[in-house]
């Protein structure tokens, strides 16, 4: 019987970081899916800075984790996949300004 509440109490505190963690995800989801207010500049403003808080958090993590402070690599190993996605599609959309922006020197008008 111990065996089996034992059980259950694991069984309940999953589902219940599993619902905390979906409620998380949804929330970010609707801040991010907003689109923000002003032009291009302001949303590559405010989309450089998102990225830049992201490494931030990242080295703060992993310096937090080499320091011994922290023994959780699964967020630490999260924090550095999002970072360094984050950076792949910032270079790639940096890629396409500068390719956008030399088709538009070449133009003769």
């Amino acid at each position: 019987m111990i065996v089996k509440s034992v059980a259950m109490q694991a069984y309940q505190n999953a589902l219940k970081i599993q619902h905390d963690a979906q409620s998380k995800i949804s929330s970010n989801f609707k801040s991010a899916a907003a689109p923000p207010q002003g032009g291009f500049m302001d949303a590559l403003k405010t989309n450089l800075s998102k990225v830049n808080d992201m490494q931030n958090e990242k080295s703060d993590m992993a310096t937090s984790f080499a320091a011994g402070k922290e023994q959780n690599v699964h967020e630490l190993m999260i924090s550095l996949q999002k970072a360094g996605l984050a950076m792949s599609m910032t270079s790639a959309v940096r890629s396409k300004i500068m390719q956008s922006y030399q088709e538009l020197t070449k133009m003769q008008f």
